[in-house]
């Protein structure tokens, strides 16, 4: 017997309901991607009748849910600042969070025309670069990852974008290896301390290694902030993303290894420390003045 969109709708909601706090939209999205439909038609056709193989497709797809795997795994695929990426277990789901950092980095691109070297550190599906190069037209950055499962989840999304000859990519530990210097230097990187990443869902869901930052959970971050002071420029800006509770922690750690810099800690929309940013003086410019 056929169900309806309607139906099966409601059927979705019901069983995603202990599972997710978005159970009624995760199963719009879920029927969306397995009918190929935008969610708009989905809503606007709830007499559409759904096919037995759709139906079991569907199913098997919520089951998966039900077992521990999240949604943009089951689906293949997450949208982040406007564009739509490729996944796999092997990278993590881009946050709506991160799009602070990608927001500040065309910002400063947009007022530094010339200042276009610029590396995403740790690039996982390359969500961060790609949507700087998608937004500023000449830029070439270059994307990193110590994984090279990751780096081939970036290299579909770069190609499926049209970005694989603006973009350089290179397998590392941090920017360790890598060489030249950079105008701007991005970075989402794991930040969850290891104590309390153990006692997360998350930690058996997505790669623990975008996610574990160590003890203290700045580990990396500082592995990053030592590493980078040979390579970011005089007027070059560092933007790395943050756990909500180490804003003052990264501060101080951004300051030791970058004394003559500003460094300041902003705020995503939930008015969350989210992102540290340090800002090289121009000392070309310093000079000058003197």
């Amino acid at each position: 017997m056929e169900m309806t969109i309607q139906e099966i709708l409601a059927q979705l909601s019901q069983q995603l309901h202990q599972i997710s706090e978005t159970a009624i939209l995760d199963a719009q999205v879920l029927l969306a991607h397995t009918l190929e439909k935008p969610r708009s038609w989905i809503l606007a056709h709830p007499e559409a009748p759904l096919d037995n193989t759709r139906y079991d497709q569907i199913i098997q797809a919520a089951n998966r849910m039900e077992h521990g795997e999240p949604l943009p795994y089951v689906i293949g695929h997450w949208e982040f600042y406007g564009l739509d990426f490729h996944l796999t277990p092997s990278v993590l789901i881009p946050r709506p969070e991160t799009e602070l950092l990608v927001e500040r980095g065309i910002k400063w691109l947009q007022l530094h025309p010339p200042q276009h070297k610029v590396v995403d550190v740790g690039t996982g599906s390359g969500c961060i670069g790609i949507a700087l190069a998608k937004n500023i037209p000449d830029l070439r950055p270059l994307l990193t990852d110590i994984s090279l499962e990751a780096l081939s989840v970036a290299k579909i999304n770069a190609e499926k974008y049209g970005l694989l000859d603006r973009l350089e990519f290179l397998q590392a530990d941090l920017l360790n290896g890598v060489p030249g210097s950079f105008d701007l230097i991005c970075a989402n990187l794991p930040y969850i301390p290891t104590p309390k990443l153990m006692k997360l869902p998350v930690a058996e869901m997505e790669p623990r290694l975008a996610l574990d930052g160590g003890s203290s959970g700045t580990e990396v971050i500082s592995r990053l902030l030592g590493q980078a002071k040979g390579q970011l420029v005089s007027g070059g800006l560092m933007l790395l993303e943050i756990e909500s509770s180490h804003g003052d922690e990264v501060k101080t750690l951004a300051k030791g290894y970058y004394p003559a810099s500003k460094v300041q800690v902003l705020k995503d929309l939930s008015g969350l420390d989210r992102c540290v940013e340090i800002e090289r003086p121009n000392l070309i410019i310093h000079l000058c003045q003197r």
